[in-house]
């Protein structure tokens, strides 16, 4: 097998993981919202049962956990097929063995979450740690997926600028930012996180006051609500401002992840606000979590494709 055709395979077990990881944190958010988590008092089973009753709640829970168990599997599968051949190894062993660990601490907080009954701090934990993993099987994936494309194969990818060649400006300073912005990203959907599991979505069911205060006291629910709400404006100003400078990035990809990062962006404010005014219902609660992680995803990629060096022109690429 070529390593074109291995990298094709990793790209492939990498993209159906993430997505598969991407329906569980959007579950997870459903099984909270619904009070679901202690549905199944007992882990790993379920009521004592590997097959549950049929009640919602219950259902609910022990759906979250088969979809854990398929994300489990996928995880080691794609770990396992980086292992096995040496040109995975060298790019992608690195990210293969974080995933794994990952896992791992995320299996054992799925645990804790039902033996500390519902623990805010373990279930912010269990959050963060399902947004890290997530955003390293994206990483694998666009890895993976890049070096198996046939340019990436038929000749190198310059690392640097030809000798006497004018740098780019036009990419120069746009990683930094959408990292800035990728971290920022991450936080906030931690904050969101912790907001649900402390119960504090109404501590301010008015908006943009808070109980009908501009800048109220930043104590208990109502502290943990605002700080949220500024660290959603303050995202949003970091966006929009790697977008502007992205309109005139010279990779289409990165204008495009830009433009796709400010729409997300916009809708997660819209999210919000409908949240608070329509009393967080669990439907509205899933769809801003998984736009958040949607967010996420389209920040990591776009720094991604900021960062990585453009491929050389190929007769620069023959003649150095």
């Amino acid at each position: 097998m070529s390593s074109t055709d291995a990298f094709r395979i990793a790209s492939r077990l990498g993209l159906l993981t993430t997505v598969l990881m991407f329906g569980l944190i959007v579950v997870g958010s459903v099984v909270r919202t619904t009070g679901s988590g202690l549905a199944c008092p007992d882990w790993p089973l379920c009521e004592g049962r590997l097959i549950p009753r049929f009640e919602s709640h219950v259902l609910t829970e022990w759906f979250h956990r088969l979809l854990a168990l398929l994300v489990s599997v996928m995880v080691l599968a794609t770990a396992g097929w980086v292992a096995a051949l040496a040109p995975l190894r060298a790019r992608l062993g690195g990210l293969a063995a974080l995933s794994a660990g990952l896992l791992c601490a995320q299996v054992l907080l799925g645990a804790l979450t039902v033996w500390k009954h519902l623990s805010p701090s373990i279930v912010s934990s269990h959050l963060a740690v399902a947004l890290l993993l997530f955003s390293t099987l994206l990483t694998v994936t666009l890895i993976a997926s890049a070096a198996a494309r046939p340019a990436a194969a038929g000749r190198p990818a310059a690392t640097a600028a030809p000798r006497g060649a004018a740098p780019a400006p036009r990419r120069a300073g746009l990683a930094p930012t959408f990292a800035l912005a990728t971290g920022l990203a991450y936080l906030q959907s931690l904050l969101g996180g912790l907001v649900s599991s402390k119960h504090a979505g109404l501590a301010c069911p008015d908006w943009p006051t808070c109980n009908g205060q501009w800048f109220p006291p930043l104590e208990g629910a109502v502290g943990l609500q605002m700080t949220h709400r500024w660290g959603g404006y303050l995202l949003t100003l970091v966006v929009l401002l790697a977008a502007a400078r992205a309109r005139a990035a010279d990779a289409p990809g990165v204008r495009r992840g830009a433009t796709v990062a400010a729409l997300l962006t916009m809708l997660q404010v819209a999210l919000g606000v409908s949240n608070v005014l329509l009393g967080t219902p669990p439907w509205a609660s899933a769809l801003h979590l998984a736009n958040a992680a949607a967010l996420l995803a389209t920040l990591v990629t776009t720094t991604y494709r900021a960062a990585a060096p453009a491929a050389l022109p190929l007769r620069a690429a023959v003649a150095t």
